[in-house]
């Protein structure tokens, strides 16, 4: 359909406007070469899962033809191909660019052919002393084996002379032992990589040939395989399926220069990939070392703005998190608020509070020293009832998880994997604390990012803490259901997938419609990582027809063209890139008034997180926090600064601040509101305080004067 796209192509799209990032003038030189390695990992990612299952589709199912765009998995797989080589140089320009103007600040990437002759000397004695005794070359021809070259590692490879066929040498490319960044110079701003050392000294390893040419390969693996089913020994299948994932077949072969045609199509034929999925680049294959570059230098020019988390507003220093959500709920917002001194702080108090009795959570990406698992073990060493629900099937985070759920059991909390055919995505945690009178209460807290220190410095997430009872009963639900390997059918407040989800979003967006055809204004928004569940899609379509005024900010992909005739001219979609990943989910249903429905979920619109997997959003009720949510989202909707607007024609054009239009880049704008509220707090206590003393100081002069007055009489 004309209003529709493909999901791979349309998240290709959204890379794009990553790789933007690179080469905008208004990012700073460094925080430019983050956002290259940014777009290589999430396009290596982006290989290894959506390639790599529509290279099980080419093989297994060749006659399927896409929902949206009617391609067939060999169409789609070639459309991709051509997307990204039209993608490579702009890849390169912007990091020779950046590396270019870097150069004023002392940054230089050096190869051995522009090295100093006291460089070299120095390198070749480097390569002898530290890599040479660590590494092993390895010689393959028709009659040797081909090695396992392993996912995302470097390697150097070069072609040697053979009297018959093709001889070619492999090297690993190891930091095990070295560093992949070998300074030269400038406190290490001045310094060549590893891998070229290893290619430039590649001949001292195959002594008896001669090297005909060499370059560095990398090659991506399929990593799309799950495990089916439960039981007793899940974790040691999960613990197999990591072990197994790193031996899957390769999607994609990327080779650092042009080598010979003759070598490269033996190592094409010995890891069996064909030649359409070889890739070439002329900057280096792995640009993660790129982070590390941040470290060099503390000029502030070069970053950006450093900006701390501040204490939420909503909560104060001097009682428990619990007795205040009691009293009114609390929404948080990360970056712009701590994680450690709201949400861990709660987890801390509750794990040493006597009177909390369980402590129920689920949990699907943790920081590696992770505090919440810490808090957790407390609790449950401290005799309470702590339930964990952690997803070992959360992709590239198994091992991590697994290791967890040890730590976990070790501690004595009870811990479960979720039901058998869906993944457990919520953001859920339930409290139970004694009550005076024998009663009990209940704290749910209901978020749309994971319970994770580091990532709620770098995300965009949302998190509501409320004492509400139904909703407490809804969480317990929820629970239940998660502890019995069932699924929840009904609720009272929370909308829950795979059966309580999406049925009900699409029946509040057709009161929406509803109201429109009835001569209203209907509205619907909606922030969300990624749109396109295809029965959503046709509900939007339908409101956009009757006349629902729809905003939808979604950052990934968007399978549904806005502004589309006839289907889609009442939709606006925008996708906001910047500085921080923006990963929070609000679905709003009404304008603003008492009506309105606002949610906050951890759900995005595409099927596999509405219909199959364990979902949670919760309504926003407290009026404050609904109108707060609601300015968020209209400032998401007025960013001029780091938001693009989609065509007609599915593409996205940065939006332009129009002629005395206020410049809103939203997300700084919201760290000055959370600086500005904090302030204002401690602007209130402290006129508070003052009061206070004043008020003590007229007392007591009051007293003193009635006790003269007294012994006067």
């Amino acid at each position: 359909m004309e209003y529709l796209e493909n999901r791979e192509l349309s998240w290709l799209k959204f890379n794009k406007r990553v790789l933007e990032e690179a080469t905008d003038k208004n990012n700073p030189l460094l925080e430019r070469l983050s956002f290259s390695a940014i777009y290589q990992s999430n396009l290596d990612e982006f290989f290894m899962v959506r390639v790599g299952s529509a290279t099980a589709d080419e093989k297994n199912n060749k006659n399927k033809k896409d929902s949206k765009s009617g391609m067939t998995p060999s169409q789609k797989l070639d459309a991709v191909f051509t997307a990204v080589r039209r993608l490579q140089p702009s890849v390169e320009e912007s990091y020779r660019k950046t590396m270019s103007e870097l150069s004023e600040y002392g940054f230089e990437q050096v190869t051995f052919e522009n090295a100093t002759k006291k460089e070299q000397t120095f390198l070749e004695l480097y390569f002898r002393r530290e890599i040479k005794p660590f590494i092993s070359g390895i010689v393959v021809n028709n009659s040797l084996p081909f090695p396992f070259l392993k996912n995302k590692e470097l390697y150097a490879v070069v072609q040697l002379n053979a009297k018959k066929g093709v001889s070619i040498g492999i090297l690993p490319v190891s930091y095990e032992h070295s560093e992949r960044i070998i300074p030269l110079g400038n406190g290490g701003k001045r310094f060549i990589l590893s891998e070229d050392v290893i290619l430039h000294f590649a001949h001292l390893m195959f002594k008896g040939y001669k090297v005909i040419d060499r370059a560095v390969i990398r090659v991506t693996r399929n990593a799309d395989i799950m495990v089916s089913g439960k039981g007793e020994d899940f974790r040691d299948r999960m613990e197999e399926l990591v072990a197994k994932r790193k031996k899957l077949a390769p999607v994609r072969l990327e080779i650092s220069d042009d080598f010979s045609r003759d070598a490269l199509d033996y190592i094409c034929k010995k890891i069996k990939i064909k030649n359409v999925r070889v890739f070439t680049s002329r900057i280096p294959l792995d640009l993660s070392y790129l982070f590390a570059l941040q470290e060099l230098s503390d000029k502030a020019q070069l970053h950006f703005p450093h900006l701390s988390p501040r204490k939420s507003s909503a909560l104060a220093d001097n009682k428990s998190v619990f007795s205040q959500v009691k009293q009114k709920d609390v929404l948080l917002s990360y970056p712009f608020e701590s994680m450690n001194q709201s949400f861990i702080r709660l987890l801390q108090e509750c794990a040493v509070d006597p009177k909390v009795t369980s402590i129920k959570i689920t949990l699907y990406r943790l920081a590696k020293g992770s505090k919440v698992i810490d808090a957790l073990c407390t609790a449950s060493e401290n005799g309470k009832e702590v339930f964990v629900m952690i997803e070992l099937r959360a992709r590239f985070d198994e091992a991590n998880n697994i290791e967890w759920s040890k730590v976990l059991q070790k501690s004595g909390v009870k811990v479960i994997y979720g039901p058998k055919n869906y993944k457990a995505h919520s953001k859920l945690l339930l409290i139970t604390r004694k009550s005076t009178g024998g009663n009990f209460d209940y704290l749910t807290q209901v978020g749309t990012g994971n319970y994770n220190e580091k990532t709620s410095t770098l995300y965009t997430d949302l998190m509501l803490l409320t004492c509400d009872r139904q909703i407490a009963e809804d969480a317990g639900k929820v629970f239940e259901c998660l502890q019995n390997n069932t699924l929840v059918e009904e609720t009272n407040k929370l909308l829950v997938a795979p059966h309580c989800l999406r049925n009900k979003i699409l029946e509040m967006m057709d009161e929406q419609i509803e109201i429109s055809r009835n001569g209203g204004q209907g509205y619907i928004g909606a922030k969300v990582n990624a749109l396109c569940d295809g029965t959503i899609m046709k509900k939007l379509v339908e409101a956009s027809q009757a006349g629902v005024k729809i905003e939808l900010v979604v950052r990934g992909i968007c399978c549904l063209i806005a502004n589309v005739d006839g289907f889609t001219e009442n939709i606006k979609v925008r996708s906001i890139v910047g500085r921080f990943l923006e990963h929070s989910r609000i679905y709003i249903f009404g304008s603003e008034n008492r009506e309105q429905k606002i949610y906050i979920g951890s759900a995005d619109y595409m099927s596999r997180n509405t219909v199959r997997r364990v979902e949670v959003a919760v309504p926003v009720e407290d009026e404050r926090l609904k109108k707060r949510l609601w300015e968020m989202f209209c400032t998401l909707m007025k960013d001029n600064v780091k938001a693009r607007a989609m065509m007609s024609d599915g593409t996205y054009m940065h939006v332009v601040p129009k002629e005395n239009e206020e410049i809103v880049n939203s997300q700084e704008l919201f760290y000055r509101q959370a600086y500005q509220r904090l302030e204002d707090k401690q602007k209130r206590q402290e006129q508070l305080r003052k009061n206070r003393e004043k008020n003590s100081e007229k007392n007591t002069a009051v007293k003193r004067k009635y006790t003269k007055k007294t012994k006067n009489s």
